[in-house]
């Protein structure tokens, strides 16, 4: 029996795969994804989505905990573990439900099994059932994401640690005191779900600041709101060695040369992921590829012509990184000529309250010696935040001064991921200051917040107090 043919093969649900196999249909490709677990990848089950349910679920009782604040009065609060799991795990699952109906009704072949490439327009599948698969393809698009990267910590494997695929997203009870190895954006989350659910929390990380990849003054607010939620924030740290103690996790932090031991019940591992590109054959088919991904250029094709390559597997990212270069990737494997832009990539951290970027920080802009002004408005200001009770944070707006294009927006505070993509906007069309500071925004909501920073850019802020205006 010859082996079936398709216009594009997909090798991977995640983001980038189940999206780059709808775009190739919608262009009236005949599309084949090849997915070896859960549709959605980590995003819709390890990722993205479960933290984000937890975390509703965590913010409900945060609110609940507040609410004498409102004028409402509520008895006793509490919560129940096993009703938050079960609330996350069935929105994951309607999630999984939608992506398959979604590839059903373009047509799309769904195949249960391990992708690798044969040859450049060659995959063979490894069925669960054990039997073997071969798929023809005129175009081949690998989206095989990226797995949990795992530290050479001494003693970490003689212990029970928790990862985002393993007890973190659906544990069955909430341990008393957990370390978290880790303070980039997976870590600071699992710091707010579990602190707010009673964990005596430790956060560990090597870099000066937590959310290092993110402006300074974001960090350090983060920081003190994580403290004074009772989480206790190790910097510039590293964790020598863990064992087990009575009971006990033991671990070694190391600080500046100095050594300080804690116990704690239980660890969870956050240090990121690494992208996954193993048993893909990229070797034997001549795929450029580093320890840090897959390379391509900004058609998402990879150094074999008719193979491309998006999302994790590329450069462990974002989400919705991904689905723009699945996109991007499925175009081009139709016969367009499109590219990805990375010039304009919001960045969403969702703790309370959520922390949301995009362009440059102001360490960047300083590095690559530009010339800016910067603009800053405080929630504590915004009639808006105080009638919602959230008025911690600030938006923080940098522009160049000669052109006054904004060059990063930086946001700390209540739906900060729902404010981000206006500035993503104004970036991607090449707005000046001016051109957001002059634009209306209803009252009262937090985006005025926005408008209000743009304007103390230019020394024009109307609720705040006059000021020296100062660059940097």
């Amino acid at each position: 029996m010859s082996a079936p043919t398709y216009d594009v093969i997909v090798v991977g649900g995640g983001p980038g795969g189940y999206v780059a196999a709808i775009r190739a249909a919608q262009l009236g490709g005949k599309a084949a994804l090849i997915e070896v677990a859960h549709l959605g990848g980590t995003c819709t089950n390890w990722g993205c989505i479960p933290t984000k349910a937890l975390l509703r679920s965590v913010e409900c009782l945060v609110e609940a905990r507040k609410a004498k604040e409102f004028g409402v009065i509520l008895g006793s609060v509490d919560f129940s573990l096993e009703a938050m799991v079960r609330r996350k795990d069935e929105i994951v699952s309607r999630l999984r439900d939608g992506i398959k109906y979604l590839l059903n009704s373009y047509g799309v072949t769904l195949i249960q099994g391990r992708g690798r490439l044969i040859s450049p327009n060659k995959v063979s599948v490894n069925r669960p059932d054990g039997s073997k698969l071969e798929l023809n393809g005129r175009a081949i698009i690998l989206a095989t994401g990226s797995k949990n990267r795992l530290l050479p910590i001494p003693g970490l494997s003689e212990v029970d640690v928790m990862t985002n695929e393993h007890e973190a997203l659906s544990p069955t009870k909430v341990p008393k005191s957990l370390l978290i190895i880790g303070g980039g954006p997976e870590g600071v989350e699992f710091a707010t779900i579990y602190s707010n659910l009673g964990s005596k929390v430790t956060l560990v990380e090597m870099m000066p600041n937590i959310i290092p990849l993110e402006d300074e003054e974001m960090s350090t607010r983060l920081s003190k709101i994580l403290t004074s939620s009772g989480v206790t924030v190790y910097t510039k740290s590293v964790v020598k060695e863990v064992r087990p103690k009575n009971g006990y996790v033991e671990v070694c932090i190391r600080t500046d040369g100095a050594e300080s031991k804690i116990l704690v019940e239980k660890v969870l591992l956050a240090a990121g992921h690494i992208p996954n590109l193993e048993n893909l054959g990229l070797e034997e088919v001549g795929v450029a590829y580093t320890e840090r991904g897959i390379s391509v250029n900004e058609r998402m094709e990879t150094s074999v012509k008719g193979v491309y390559a998006v999302g994790d597997v590329v450069t462990v990212s974002l989400a919705h990184v991904a689905f723009e270069q699945g996109i991007v990737a499925a175009e081009n494997a139709m016969g367009l000529n499109s590219t990805y832009d990375s010039r304009v990539v919001p960045r969403c951290i969702y703790t309370i309250p959520e922390v949301a970027a995009v362009g440059l920080t102001t360490q960047q802009a300083r590095e690559q010696k530009i010339d800016f002004i910067t603009g800053r408005f405080p929630f504590t200001a915004s009639g808006r935040a105080l009638t919602l009770g959230e008025t911690e944070g600030l938006i923080k707006v940098l522009a160049e001064k000669s052109s006054k294009k904004i060059i990063g927006v930086h946001i700390i505070g209540p739906r900060a991921s729902d404010l981000i993509p206006e500035a993503a906007l104004a970036m991607k069309m090449g707005a000046t200051i001016s051109d957001l500071a002059k634009t209306i925004h209803p009252h009262p909501t937090l985006s005025e917040a926005l408008k209000e920073a743009a304007l103390d850019a230019i020394g024009e802020a109307i609720h705040l107090g006059k000021k020296i205006r100062r660059a940097g």
